[in-house]
């Protein structure tokens, strides 16, 4: 079967990057435009990993992931932060948020699938 991922982008240009890199290594993509509507499809949908852009409308990354990991079932799914925020400390705020990792764009491809398979193999779930 293979594994879902949630990717939570606000920006179209982005999901398709994404959405070809990912569908074309072999994985399930659900996307979501909204930090709110990432939470509702975390719920709904189970993904196995989310990867969460931090600036989105409304409810913002950091606080999307504070969300999620605060609903016992969705506690253990890897959040993965894909965001332009590279500002000293922005890390450590996503880490804080409940991030596992943290992505900076513009991103390698392959740097990143490799990052989310290295999630998805270690069976943190």
């Amino acid at each position: 079967m293979n594994k879902r991922i949630l990717v939570i982008e606000d920006q179209e240009d982005n999901r398709c990057i994404l959405r070809d890199l990912l569908t074309s290594a072999g994985f399930e993509l659900i996307e979501a435009v909204t930090g709110e509507e990432g939470v509702a499809k975390a719920q709904t949908d189970r993904p196995d990993l989310i990867l969460m852009d931090i600036q989105l409308p409304g409810l913002d990354g950091y606080e999307a992931t504070r969300r999620i990991k605060a609903i016992p079932v969705l506690r253990t799914i890897p959040v993965i932060a894909v965001t332009s925020f590279a500002l000293s400390g922005d890390d450590v705020k996503a880490y804080e948020a409940g991030c596992e990792a943290y992505v900076t764009k513009p991103f390698r491809p392959r740097e990143l699938l490799a990052k989310v398979r290295e999630y998805l193999s270690s069976g943190a779930r």
